[in-house]
């Protein structure tokens, strides 16, 4: 279920897992947004919160933030796990939602697996 509908898929998914964290979620979210590379999606595994947080997210770009719900278990991994089963991306990449994306962050490193194209990861 990647966020786009459309037949052309990102070349990133940015997994979050998220639970009852509104404000820090939304600033990590928001230094996914504002990333110098743009072929990104972001899914917000949310690990049943109780509060906003979902729509929150969610919110902040409706067509690149999806939330794939997953049943409140408490286990970070195997909300990630639920979003890397959503993602639509050739490549992952991992974001807490206390956590911040540099601004170059996904830029750079697509690039870097450009360059080496045996790499499997960064």
């Amino acid at each position: 279920m990647p966020v786009s509908s459309g037949a052309r898929q990102p070349l990133v998914s940015v997994i979050m897992p998220i639970r009852d964290r509104g404000n820090l979620a939304v600033i990590a979210a928001q230094s996914v947004i504002a990333q110098t590379f743009g072929d990104w999606e972001l899914i917000a595994a949310d690990d049943g919160s109780a509060d906003d947080t979902p729509e929150q997210v969610r919110k902040l770009a409706p067509t690149q933030v999806a939330v794939v719900p997953h049943p409140r278990g408490g286990n970070p991994a195997a909300a990630r796990n639920r979003g890397i089963a959503a993602a639509g991306g050739r490549f992952v990449a991992f974001l807490d939602s206390d956590d911040l994306f540099e601004p170059r962050k996904l830029e750079c490193q697509v690039a870097a697996l450009d360059r080496v194209p045996w790499a499997g990861w960064s």
